[in-house]
């Protein structure tokens, strides 16, 4: 099926109609971006849209099949998010997953209603018959996990019901025409075979070739680039994190010395920083490069501000009037290359999801200024930050750089909470420095996802040196993840913390106490603010 996504700009590629795609609705489940993951992991291109994007938005993609999602809606409910008709006029395969499975059985005209209990957490369902594609190779009875508490009360007409459980007695449906319902989430790590059931769905359902990767997404989007920049002039903001030099490298490799690449000291960055990052992009990846100091320029425009939202807004904008600046020297420059990764669209809800909750602005989606004027290029707005690793790999960028811990856009200041100042910023730098040190020393670092030390706004009293004293409180999180989608705090050895704590209650004077962060995301975020 070839639905044009013109005017769309997260889908840069020309080539579309030739890379086979699942489409995943979005109906605003939490797990939304693991279907899209899981389907990519199989080596399947897969695009996440809200569920009321429109066919004309999808008509140059090469859909193999739909996948729709949970969400937290009643199908029954006035304002409930729908099937779209087109999805089932397409006559393509169709993977309904929880809310998605209700949609599909209220469509063909079966009743869903609440359940008498919800069913959150592990489950055990048993399949019922004659093995279907779907569950090809798995065993009869599979743990799952369920998140629902509505069900669907009778079996849709054409359809065959293919497994149950003990509370939901229709938990997995299926019709001659390859619409397949599941009341579970086969996206999640809880449900131990769910991927072998995505592929299942892929594979033997949807007949897919699996046959994209990195080496395709680079191919695609390097000609992508050269189509849409043609002669003209390109810059990038670089922040000398991972997502912005894997960008670069893209966008390099497609047009050369076109594109010049802009790193801007802000002033809060970590401790010495600002010249590894330099040295470390001057030396490994051969871009022409513009150093900008505009610490004081963010400061001033960041002081007395203490909502968090605010200051990601006011950040975003900083930096694009600096880089407008910074191209008055260049000629004249008509893009600007981000480093945007798909959970950044997605916890700012920048695309148009009526389902989505915004979680936070990203200082690179929702705090960009509205009067910019440069086109952006985001090379790698739909993948996940693992993948957008494996891309600069295949491209050749130093380890070094690929595997520097992430490092938020607006640096910092959104680890100080409330008001951010240079004797605030000084105090966090010491601390996190030492944070940083120990899991060196230790080797711990090689087994996080992400650690950081945050200035809480809270003091508390203290005894150093025999003496009274009312001091800063310093937490430190340390988290274990896959995509940062979801995430677990880590469970560090005692003696590690026991030395960060005193090293840092010692070393930085200002603080008296020192706390360890062991909120999970959800219900927490990474970040703190």
């Amino acid at each position: 099926m070839r639905i044009n996504l013109t005017g769309v700009k997260w889908l840069m590629s020309p080539n579309q109609q030739e890379k086979e795609t699942i489409v995943i609705l979005d109906y605003g489940s939490q797990f939304s971006m693991l279907i899209a993951r899981r389907v990519r992991e199989a080596g399947v291109y897969s695009e996440l849209v809200p569920w009321d994007t429109s066919p004309a938005a999808l008509s140059n993609l090469n859909i193999k099949g739909f996948i729709l999602s949970g969400g937290p809606a009643s199908v029954y409910g006035s304002d409930a998010p729908t099937l779209p008709s087109f999805v089932i006029d397409s006559g393509l395969p169709i993977l309904g997953i929880c809310y998605g499975m209700q949609l599909l059985a209220k469509h063909y005209g079966a009743e869903v209603a609440s359940a008498s209990a919800r069913e959150y957490g592990p489950a055990l369902i048993q399949q019922t018959g004659k093995t279907h594609p779907l569950f090809f190779n798995l065993p009869a009875a599979m743990e799952v996990w369920a998140s629902h508490g509505d069900n669907v009360q009778q079996l849709p007409d054409g359809f065959t019901l293919l497994a149950e459980s003990e509370n939901a007695p229709i938990v997995a449906i299926a019709n001659a025409h390859n619409h397949v319902g599941i009341q579970f989430h086969p996206e999640v790590v809880h449900t131990p075979a769910g991927t072998q059931l995505i592929e299942n769905f892929l594979f033997r359902i949807a007949q897919c070739d699996g046959n994209w990767d990195s080496s395709s997404f680079i191919n695609e989007t390097v000609t992508a680039i050269r189509a849409q920049v043609g002669q003209g002039l390109v810059i990038c903001g670089l922040s000398g994190g991972v997502d912005s030099a894997v960008a670069a490298g893209l966008v390099h490799e497609a047009v050369g010395e076109q594109l010049t690449c802009i790193f801007v000291d802000n002033g809060l960055l970590r401790h010495a920083e600002a010249q590894q990052v330099v040295d470390t992009f001057r030396e490994h990846m051969g871009m022409k490069l513009i150093h900008v100091n505009a610490r004081s320029e963010f400061l001033a425009d960041l002081e007395g501000i203490t909502d968090p939202e605010t200051k990601r807004i006011r950040i975003g904008e900083k930096f694009i009037r600096i880089f407008e600046k910074e191209t008055e020297n260049l000629g004249k420059v008509d893009f600007l290359v981000q480093g945007t990764l798909y959970p950044d669209v997605i916890e700012s809800a920048a695309s148009g999801n009526s389902a989505a909750a915004k979680i936070k602005t990203h200082h690179n989606v929702g705090g960009l200024p509205k009067d910019m004027t440069l086109t952006l290029i985001e090379p790698l707005r739909n993948l996940f930050k693992d993948e957008a690793r494996n891309v600069g790999r295949t491209l050749g960028i130093s380890s070094e750089i690929i595997d520097r811990q992430p490092f938020p856009g607006p640096g910092l200041a959104i680890r100080i909470i409330g008001e951010v100042n240079e004797s605030r910023l000084d105090i966090l730098r010491r601390a996190d420095w030492i944070l940083q040190e120990e899991l060196l020393r230790t080797g711990e670092i090689n087994n996080l996802w992400q650690a950081f030390a945050v200035l809480t706004n809270t003091k508390t009293v203290g005894v150093q040196g025999d003496y009274r004293t009312y001091g800063e409180v310093v937490a430190i999180r340390c988290i274990t993840a896959e995509d940062a989608m979801t995430a677990d705090w880590a469970k560090l050895p005692y003696e590690v913390l026991a030395t960060v704590s005193s090293r840092i209650t010692n070393e930085v004077q200002e603080v008296n106490r020192v706390v360890y962060d062991i909120t999970s995301k959800p219900p927490g975020t990474i970040e703190w603010e």
